[in-house]
């Protein structure tokens, strides 16, 4: 028997694939049922409302990137001597964020977070982590002011990010603009 954290999780799972493939109006309950391969009473007892569905899976999301990006920083602190390792990490990030589906479905999020006063706390918190770790690697190379740098840093990663998933372009763009802001910085 399935634990209800572990339904629970798989649900949150499926929200973000459905919306990764055809955005937050592909999501219904029993399309979740579907893909998460629970009853459709499951996932109207975890979650009352779609707000909540979405809003959990943001925060899930948020969760998992936090975790991620802030052990990114951790193991790099120190290891981060120059640019050239720099444009490196940000490359290995980029190219091992998973298909197409997992890497649009934050943007949706972010989005429709846009669009709802409730999302927007955890879309937040999300975003300081990601100038969280930008500042941490921008100050190991020695860019001053790196807290006020890093979230143009993060602003262009994203935009390129999703430049890349809308015209089907890799990483170059990316390292490439990052190598150029931080040259720019470094300057200064």
């Amino acid at each position: 028997m399935t634990r209800p954290a572990e339904t629970r999780q798989r649900i949150i799972a499926a929200v973000l694939r459905i919306i990764g493939d055809d955005g937050v109006a592909g999501v219904t309950n029993r399309r979740i049922a579907q893909e998460a391969g629970v009853s459709l009473g499951s996932v109207t007892y975890h979650f009352a409302t779609q707000q909540d569905l979405l809003r959990e899976s943001l925060r899930h999301f948020v969760t998992e990137e936090t975790k991620r990006f802030g052990d990114l920083a951790k193991e790099n602190r120190t290891e981060c001597a120059d640019l050239d390792q720099v444009a490196d990490i940000v490359g290995q990030v980029a190219d091992a964020t998973g298909s197409d589906s997992e890497r649009i479905a934050p943007y949706e999020l972010y989005l429709h977070a846009g669009r709802d006063p409730e999302l927007r706390a955890a879309a937040a918190e999300c975003f300081a982590a990601y100038d969280e770790l930008a500042a941490t690697v921008l100050s190991a190379i020695g860019v001053k002011d790196a807290d006020q740098v890093a979230s143009a840093v993060v602003a262009m990663v994203m935009g390129l990010k999703l430049r890349a998933l809308a015209t089907g372009s890799g990483t170059d763009d990316l390292v490439n603009g990052l190598v150029v802001i931080a040259k720019g910085a470094l300057k200064e």
